[in-house]
């Protein structure tokens, strides 16, 4: 961390192999299924509109998307931030358990900190409803 930008990252281990993962974040549709306060998502092309509870609209631009390393990648292209990424990794461990990681790198560095704490929340609903299928 410096003292513009931040970098954040969380993990957890999920009871489920990363095929059955994957769809949730791979189909940038279904973010509001696992990330709490998300109640809208708009995907047209590279640019995702995400709308939060609050009435707060954030445009994105999707960078990766890589279904043969489980990896999800976006920009936050709107509002406050200088500059934003955010990456999304399924590691399958081969055990019928993964580990799913949400990192955020963003600058001005407190909205890192913010970022990621909902990600982690997103992380957690996520974990309980993967476990639960």
């Amino acid at each position: 961390m410096s003292a513009t930008r931040g970098s954040v990252r969380h993990y957890l281990r999920v009871r489920a192999p990363a095929a059955r993962i994957w769809p949730y974040i791979g189909d940038p549709t279904r973010l509001p299924e696992w990330f709490p306060g998300i109640t809208e998502c708009v995907v047209e092309g590279m640019q995702r509109t995400i709308t939060t509870e609050m009435g707060l609209s954030m445009v994105e631009t999707l960078l990766t998307n890589d279904p043969l390393q489980h990896r999800f990648q976006y920009r936050i292209t709107s509002g406050i931030f200088r500059e934003h990424l955010s990456t999304l990794d399924v590691l399958d461990l081969g055990d019928g358990t993964s580990v799913v990681e949400y990192s955020c790198d963003a600058d001005p560095a407190p909205l890192a900190l913010m970022i990621a704490g909902g990600a982690l929340d997103g992380l957690r609903a996520l974990q309980r409803l993967v476990e639960e299928e």
